[in-house]
């Protein structure tokens, strides 16, 4: 990328900034090959900011299939962190986790439990097989006492474990299905599959370890003792470790990283948040591979309206990426996402990955718990980090 008007007098954020079209051979979106240069392994440039409402294991799983990963919150304990990660790495890398319960379980119980995944279905299993599937709408007009034996559609059309996305999009077209239980050789349940999940899996590829296991990172403070948590999440599976704070141009951020790159001289690394080229440059000396660009950009973060401190996104972007490339290290851009042009901006800017949280508040994967406002409309509650 060039600026067509270099060295412009004041910072710019992403409102600030167009791309200017050129000349392009590229025939198809389809044909852009959006793989991270920054060694992380992601097949999207979308990274899940460690916000505690919006980062858990349903969504670490989700967007790594779809090829990005997922920060989980630093305030996590190890051994719950431990469960977390495992778990996530326990999942298909296409087939999307099933929501189950028996045959004698109550509407009630399957309502409470359905909006915790996008493919709205609850799998009824008996001895581990799908003998059932229950959806919102089978619970119309039934007390919530009713067990689901009673309104599930029974003998379900089921996937084989072999099925491609693309014959399970056509399968499930010829069945006039949205949702099916996907099983393996024995007939028990492996997951279940969508049409738009089949479809999104011919699109996208998943961001895997060298395990082929679905990716997850996980946050680190700069408080306690930064390396020995460092060393035990590295035990327990996270992929990418991210040294984070609201301030990361600071001797005890630059202590951190090197305390955590001491301890793991392999690991991939990433620290933050910073706003200029010195910042950026001391955190790779420190042992950064990855330095977290943006203080308070975010659409929760009320640094600037408190401390009066921050920088425009774009221009901070800008500078530290081609700071970064000097040391040859990259770049996140974290936070002022409020468009999806405010990636490709981004990307432009020289970041490898950006970052965002609030944008997936109010998925069904977000960690948040889902609650119905009085008109019956589905919300969700966030707060910033």
């Amino acid at each position: 990328m060039k600026m067509l008007h270099p060295n412009p007098p004041h910072d710019l954020t992403y409102n600030d900034v167009f791309m200017v079209p050129s000349l392009s051979d590229v025939g198809s979106r389809f044909a852009v090959d959006l793989t991270t240069p920054d060694g992380i392994g992601t097949t999207i440039p979308l990274v899940v900011a460690n916000m505690t409402a919006v980062a858990g294991r349903r969504m670490a799983e989700v967007v790594a299939r779809r090829g990005g990963v997922v920060v989980l919150p630093q305030d996590i304990p190890v051994d719950v962190i431990d469960t977390v990660v495992s778990s996530v790495k326990s999942r298909h890398p296409v087939f999307e986790t099933p929501i189950t319960l028996g045959p004698d379980a109550t509407i009630g119980e399957a309502l409470s439990l359905i909006h915790k995944r996008a493919h709205g279905a609850v799998i009824v299993v008996d001895d581990g097989k799908p003998v059932g599937v229950f959806t919102e709408k089978d619970g119309d007009g039934q007390d919530r006492f009713t067990q689901l034996e009673v309104v599930m559609s029974t003998a379900p059309y089921a996937l084989g474990p072999d099925a491609d996305a693309v014959h399970a999009f056509e399968e499930l077209g010829d069945h006039r299905l949205h949702v099916a239980p996907v099983v393996d050789d024995d007939g028990r349940l492996m997951g279940v599959l969508t049409r738009k999940g089949a479809l999104r899996s011919t699109i996208y590829d998943p961001a895997l370890d060298a395990d082929g296991r679905l990716m997850v990172g996980v946050a680190v403070g700069i408080n306690g003792e930064p390396g020995a948590r460092a060393t035990k999440l590295a035990q327990h599976g996270a992929d990418v470790l991210v040294i984070d704070t609201a301030h990361g141009h600071q001797t005890k951020t630059l202590g951190a990283v090197e305390a955590v790159r001491a301890e793991l001289p392999g690991a991939l690394i990433v620290a933050g948040n910073v706003v200029t080229a010195d910042g950026t440059r001391q955190l790779v000396e420190a042992g950064a591979d990855i330095v977290k660009v943006g203080v308070g950009p975010g659409a929760m973060c009320t640094t600037r309206m408190m401390t009066g401190v921050g920088r425009p996104q774009f221009s901070a972007v800008l500078e530290c990426s081609a700071e970064a490339g000097r040391h040859g290290a990259r770049i996140w851009a974290d936070g002022g996402v409020r468009f999806p042009r405010d990636v490709a901006l981004a990307l432009a800017g020289g970041a490898s990955n950006v970052m965002f949280g609030s944008w997936l508040a109010g998925t069904y994967e977000s960690a948040a718990d889902t609650h119905r406002d009085q008109d019956g409309r589905l919300y969700k509650q966030t707060c910033g980090m």
